[in-house]
């Protein structure tokens, strides 16, 4: 180094502390380095959570299910007579009353039996008269040597025979006389035609038409319905509405706009064990006719609802081995599993009857792997996805109870 200058010294001294000086440098970015990443990977293992407030429930709940409309009363009409259709005279559609005819059947066998009964009956009313007079007869020697008491007892006998023949051949005609009544078919009620299963030339027997595919039918179908029926299945969880003084709201998709008012009548107290549905009975005025029995219509049951009960959306449940259970974030940002019991479910939101108070911070959508105890990060709601579910809920329900109330109010629509 002694052959060196002094400057050539002093650019290796000043080469010498850079070097020192960048590797110090080195060495504490990298440890910063480190302990950032050490830190980062520590926050990355806590669970990203977004959190709800349990709310209060509606005051109303809306319900609505497929139903299918059915006439008031509905008669199939067969022949009670065998013959041939000789006329039908009234159509598809077409409007009846109580006794109104709607065909005629000719019957040459049962009016030749008819005419054969009468005349049995005047044969048999012949005899009587014959045997009565004879037995008087009878009567008028009995005590005589003319005749024995036997015999005059024996013409007694034959003319009470007689008479009960008389009845019997009576009761005969008036049997023939009522199937003659039935050579004509009548609406039993007033109602509208909904079937004409028959024809002229038909032929038909008590078991009805048998000129199609061989199969008896019957020839007609009348059905009343100035009122009809509508019979919808209701869920199990919604069983409890049902009860007399509810309300329910029918639309048909041939009618858009147009909601008629329905009753409730019955129902039937047993659920289906297949779909765990019971069928309920609705009654409404058809007075316009507007609806037809076998219409398909959406039936919206309005019926109220505890608004003091809370309401959790369903996403927020877990479902395990202990029970249904809900995540609650407490104070400590840990999270503790909470077991509710639910009560009916809305549609999106379900009734939460005990487990949870409506203060607590309850995990939105929460993981399968989310453990009691474990630390979490409560992060802000995605936009456009369960954003802000207390403000969405309280402002759907605001809507449908305001709609509900409106639809209610609304006299109904039935006039074309």
């Amino acid at each position: 180094m002694s052959g060196f200058s002094k400057k050539t010294k002093a650019v290796f001294a000043f080469i010498a502390v850079g070097a020192v000086i960048y590797t110090g440098i080195e060495i504490v970015q990298r440890q910063h380095y480190v302990h950032v990443l050490v830190k980062e990977a520590k926050d990355s293992s806590i669970p990203r959570v977004q959190y709800i407030n349990p709310q209060t429930g509606p005051t109303l709940r809306n319900l609505t299910l497929p139903g299918n409309v059915t006439a008031w009363y509905q008669a199939p009409i067969y022949a009670q007579v065998s013959g041939y259709v000789k006329q039908w005279y009234k159509d598809f559609g077409a409007d009846v009353k109580a006794g109104d005819l709607l065909a005629t059947i000719d019957t040459p066998s049962l009016d030749a039996e008819y005419e054969a009964a009468r005349a049995n009956l005047k044969v048999a009313q012949t005899k009587y008269q014959l045997a009565k007079v004879t037995a008087q007869r009878w009567k008028a020697l009995s005590g005589t040597k003319a005749v024995s008491q036997q015999e005059v007892d024996v013409q007694a006998a034959n003319a009470k025979v007689q008479d009960a023949l008389v009845d019997a051949a009576k009761h005969d005609v008036d049997r023939y006389a009522a199937l003659q009544a039935f050579k004509s078919i009548r609406a039993p009620f007033n109602g509208v035609v909904t079937s004409r299963l028959t024809d002229v030339g038909d032929f038909v027997n008590d078991n009805g038409d048998l000129s199609h595919s061989g199969k008896a039918t019957e020839l007609f179908t009348v059905a009343d319905i100035h009122r009809l029926r509508v019979f919808v299945d209701v869920p199990q969880d919604y069983a409890s509405i049902l009860k007399p003084g509810i309300k329910a709201e029918l639309t048909a998709i041939q009618y858009p706009g147009k909601v008629f008012k329905a009753d409730y009548l019955t129902s039937a107290r047993a659920f289906n064990t297949t779909t765990r549905t019971v069928t309920t009975e609705l009654t409404v005025d058809n007075a316009s006719h507007l609806l037809w029995p076998g219409t398909f219509v959406n039936v919206h049951f309005i019926a109220p609802s505890d608004p003091n009960i809370l309401i959790l959306p369903e996403q927020a449940l877990i479902f395990r081995a202990q029970g249904m259970q809900v995540a609650v974030v407490g104070a400590d940002n840990r999270v503790r599993m909470h077991n509710v019991t639910l009560g009916n479910n809305l549609g999106k939101s379900v009734q939460i009857l005990s487990g949870v108070a409506k203060t607590d911070r309850i995990v939105n959508n929460p993981s399968a792997g989310l453990m009691d105890g474990q630390l979490v990060k409560l992060v802000d709601s995605t936009p456009g996805y369960n954003d802000d579910f207390q403000n969405t809920e309280q402002i759907t329900l605001k809507h449908e109870n305001e709609s509900l109330k409106k639809n209610a109010a609304q006299p109904v629509e039935v006039q074309q």
